[in-house]
This record gives structure tokens, sequence and C-alpha cells, in this order.
């Protein structure tokens, strides 16, 4: 069978604290009963889903799954966007999910089961959304990410770095949720301006959240308003709380209702641009990886990434 035809899987092992290499075993043996025709390489490190990808790519495959995190997804995704193969609009993406938080699939309501999930994506249902792009800082240079979800700066781009620099791993929402609140008295918030749609914005803020799909954290809904196909980045801000405030409003991170507090406020753009307004920079995540700071900036490519979904 030519390559364009088969699935070409990135699997990484060590998604979901190990989950990817204990499931590995029996998604193989669903993907066999199902009739896949497929081949795959297996993650060993940073951006080995980037190399992995553009070399498939390379080798004719034009169809694409991450079986991983959005950590893995967001590598693949930049595999994608960076190769100089084919034009982007003829491979098709989607995630088997064995990771920790697993955001990405919910705006798509992927099933979490493989089981559940591989007949329905057997039947080849597809679908377009959204990319963002951003540029930002790191070790001296502009450099360039493209990301499928969300993207967070100033206290999540902080927890971003943490998690970035720490030996051990997160392995469930409720560790996460309590390493949020002990974080939290460690992060010094940085006045930031932001500029979109012809306004400009100047604060202390207790997190930036840019959007293309809505969930983040495990779960939680810092971008309620946004909408995968609608050609616009969804933009929440939240403005500088008293730290002890903070776990009282977590069920507002998840409800959707966030827009209600007093000090939020969502937005719908097309171009975003962040920058310190002193000599302390803020920190930048997309999709749960660590990327650099300020200054940064937002774009979007409407209905960049062909998905495959239920």
């Amino acid at each position: 069978m030519e390559n364009h035809k088969k699935w070409w899987l990135v699997v990484n092992p060590a998604a979901g604290n190990g989950k990817g290499r204990l499931q590995w075993p029996a998604i193989r043996q669903q993907l066999d009963q199902l009739g896949f025709e497929y081949e795959f390489g297996l993650t060993h490190g940073p951006d080995d889903a980037t190399r992995l990808t553009r070399q498939a790519i390379r080798r004719g495959f034009r169809k694409i799954i991450a079986v991983g995190g959005d950590g893995t997804g967001h590598e693949v995704i930049n595999g994608i966007f960076t190769q100089k193969t084919c034009p982007t609009d003829q491979i098709t993406f989607t995630m088997i999910p064995v990771g920790t938080g697993n955001d990405w699939i919910k705006t798509h309501h992927i099933p979490a089961k493989t089981a559940e999930w591989l007949p329905r994506l057997k039947n080849g249902h597809t679908t377009f959304q959204d990319i963002g792009i951003v540029w930002f800082e790191k070790d001296g240079r502009t450099q360039k990410r493209y990301f499928f979800n969300v993207a967070g700066m100033a206290y999540d781009g902080f927890i971003g770095k943490v998690l970035a620099e720490r030996t051990d791993k997160i392995t469930n929402r409720f560790l996460y949720l309590a390493a949020i609140v002990k974080w939290l008295f460690r992060y010094t918030p940085q006045p930031v301006r932001v500029r979109f749609n012809g306004h400009i914005v100047q604060h202390f803020f207790y997190t930036i959240n840019v959007g293309i799909c809505r969930h983040s954290g495990g779960g939680m809904l810092f971008v309620p308003h946004a909408d995968p196909a609608a050609g616009q980045l969804a933009l929440t801000l939240v403005r500088q709380v008293p730290k002890w405030l903070v776990p009282l409003l977590t069920p507002f991170f998840y409800n959707g209702k966030i827009h209600i507090l007093p000090f939020v406020s969502l937005h719908k753009v097309r171009q975003i641009e962040v920058e310190a307004t002193n000599d302390i920079p803020c920190e930048l995540e997309a999709d749960g990886e660590y990327l650099g700071h300020t200054p940064v900036r937002f774009d979007i490519i409407p209905r960049g990434l062909k998905i495959a979904v239920p």
C-alpha cells in the first residue's frame, strides 16, 4: 500500500507519566484488529515527534496520529507546519490520547478511551480547525512556534517554566491543582502591555490565555468563548487578584463562567502583542509546553489544520 494511504503514528512512550508505554501494546492490537494500515515511530526525547513527523511526510505519509498528550500533539503540529514537502492542507492529523491532561480532544469530542475512538476514526470523518502562531524570545533570539490548543502567559507561563525544569512529573489533575496553589506564592506578577483590536491594555495580570480550542490544564476553561474554526483567537485577560482568593475561584476555572468575574475580560482577536513594561520578562507556554518570554506576538492561520474527528 502506498504510504499516503497509511497512517503514521508518532508514539510517545513517556506520555502520561509512562501511560503511553503501558498502553501502546493494546493500542497496536486494536489497530490490527480493525484493519488499520499504519507504521509508527517512537519518541525518545524533546523534539523527536517533530523530527519523526517531518521524516514521515517526506516518505509520503499524509495521515498522522499523535499517540500521547497535548505536548506530543504540539510537536507533531510543528512538524507538519515546518516541513517543506507538501501543502499542509494535504495532511490529516488526529490524536490517540494517552497524556495527563488530554485537553485538545475535549473540544472535538474525541473519546478518551481508545476502544471507543478507533472504530469511529476508521470511518474517516474530517474537518478543519485554526492554527495559532506565536513569536517569542528565547536564548537571545526571536523564535516561532505553532500551537493547536491554548497558549498561556503570566502565571500560566510561570507554571510552564517550573514544570519544564522539574525532574519529576505531575501525574493527575489533583496534583496539578495542588501544585498551582503551592507555586502561586512564589509567583510575582509583572506589568505587561497587551495590544489587540486597536486597544492597549496595561496591567498586572494573573493570567493571559490565547485559545484556538477551549480546554487547558486538565479541563480548565479559561477561554470558554474559543471556536476552533472561527478564524479568530480567543483572548482572556485576568487582572491581578489577591493570591488567597485564587483557590476559592477554582470552580470558575472549570465551569465556563469565568467571564462573570469583574477582573476578567474576554475578547475575539486576529493578532495580539504582549510586552513587558519593565526589565522582567513575562513567560509563555503553549499546549502545555514552555516556550520562552516577551516580547510575544500571536497570529492565526484560519482553518489551517485538517483533523480527523468523530
